[in-house]
């Protein structure tokens, strides 16, 4: 589009032939406008389109605006039967060189269509987002209950799992995810329950039937005394009996209450300079006198100097006593047992070894649990066998002292026992136990 010569006469330049050409004109001239400098419209033919004048010519203030301002287009939105229509403004100058002006050319185009769209979908999304929500919690729903019922079975399975019933176990998945860990741990936690109520039951027979032994003893004396003793003698050989057993219950009375007080962590190390060498040949001869009565050869092997560090002499005195009345209790008639102390750097190695009956393979991993007796038929009468605490004692005073306790055995060929402690300071603090294993006492 061109404005030429003094009359302001408007030419429009295209191609015919050329179909994109008069598409674009067509768009143009459907909706425009021309005006000079004063914001009249140019008085000449297509210099403004039917639709543009129902809309109303942009007012002078307005074109005088346009065209003073260097900033080029202008844009403006305006409405007229309910159709809104996007105008750009702007000038071109006439083609005079005598006489230049710029003249005011604004070209609009219809909004109906962009509303329209924009209408549609807008009421779609209204339409659709009920829908789509009702979908999706429709399908949560679904995921999050198949997402969730191997815990529901796992909730299910704790809700049936009794003291009676430990023997349940939840199905492994073999998913190999989170759920699957959760439900390996959930089986090895009631694995362990379950074998602490089989110690703990275990230990309530052990207990009723070692009081109840002594007792029964006791009142069958002292009925027999009150009832067929006739001298003092027969009155005092019933009462030195009866001591006998009372002093039995007091020893299973004062294992117990150790036991209790070691899980409450009220058991303190008083550590105290002690050569352990010197200790393990003391205890050793102590029990030369059983060790004959039993017809068992018993011997100790020091090594080379010292073996001093920080320990608890009491409690290092009843794990000896403990490895030691073990061997012997369990070493038949003819055998041998073994005790031996050194220094291997800066740790103290003591070995108690016997040639008694061994411990079965089956056994062997259980041998410092609380209340584990190792039985055998020969053992279920007698009374000297103790109540299985013995074991997890000596463990308990090696870890209070910051060692290490390894067995080997094979039943027919005996059992030793290595103890490993470091000869340094410990912090003369109450030991906390765990689950699996409690303070020391005298041989039980």
């Amino acid at each position: 589009m061109r404005i030429e010569g003094e009359a302001d006469h408007v030419n429009w330049y295209l191609d015919k032939d050329d179909p994109d050409e008069n598409s674009i004109r067509g768009r143009v001239q459907s909706m425009y406008m021309i005006a000079d400098a004063n914001g009249r419209v140019v008085d000449q033919p297509d210099t403004y389109s039917d639709t543009y004048k129902a809309l109303g010519f942009d007012p002078p203030a307005y074109v005088k605006a346009v065209l003073s301002n260097p900033v080029q287009p202008q844009w403006q939105t305006r409405k007229a039967g309910g159709v809104r229509y996007l105008i750009r403004s702007g000038y071109i100058l006439n083609d005079s060189r005598v006489n230049p002006r710029k003249f005011y050319v604004a070209i609009g185009s219809s909004l109906a269509n962009n509303d329209k769209v924009l209408t549609d979908f807008t009421w779609l999304c209204i339409a659709l987002i009920p829908l789509v929500a009702v979908l999706g919690a429709a399908t949560g729903w679904i995921v999050a209950g198949r997402a969730l019922r191997p815990v529901m079975e796992i909730a299910r399975a704790a809700q049936r799992i009794s003291g009676s019933n430990l023997s349940l176990r939840i199905p492994e998945r073999k998913a190999a995810d989170e759920l699957e860990y959760l439900v390996e741990t959930f089986n090895d936690m009631i694995s362990r329950l379950e074998q602490s109520f089989i110690q703990v039951r275990q230990f309530s027979t052990d207990v009723s039937h070692e009081l109840r032994t002594p007792i029964t003893i006791v009142r069958g004396q002292l009925e027999v005394a009150l009832f067929t003793a006739e001298t003092a003698e027969q009155y005092r050989d019933a009462i030195v009996t009866a001591m006998g057993d009372v002093e039995r219950l007091s020893q299973i009375v004062r294992a117990l209450l150790l036991l209790s007080q070691a899980e409450t962590g009220q058991v303190v190390l008083q550590l105290q300079p002690l050569d352990l060498i010197e200790t393990a040949r003391n205890i050793t001869e102590q029990f030369e006198i059983p060790a004959e009565g039993a017809d068992v050869r018993i011997s100790f092997h020091g090594g080379a100097g010292n073996c001093e560090g920080e320990f608890d002499r009491v409690q290092i005195e009843r794990m000896l006593s403990n490895l030691i009345s073990n061997a012997v209790k369990f070493t038949p008639p003819g055998g041998e047992v073994r005790v031996s102390a050194k220094r291997e750097g800066d740790h103290a190695e003591i070995v108690v070894e016997d040639t008694g009956q061994g411990i079965s393979p089956q056994h062997l991993p259980h041998i410092f649990d609380r209340f584990y007796r190792v039985r055998g038929p020969e053992e279920q009468s007698s009374p000297e066998k103790g109540l299985g605490l013995g074991l997890s004692f000596v463990n308990w005073i090696v870890r209070a002292h910051s060692g290490t306790i390894d067995v080997k055995s094979e039943p027919g060929n005996g059992t030793t026992f290595t103890v490993r402690l470091p000869l340094h300071s410990h912090p003369p603090t109450a030991i906390v136990t765990d689950d699996t294993h409690d303070s020391v006492m005298k041989p039980v």
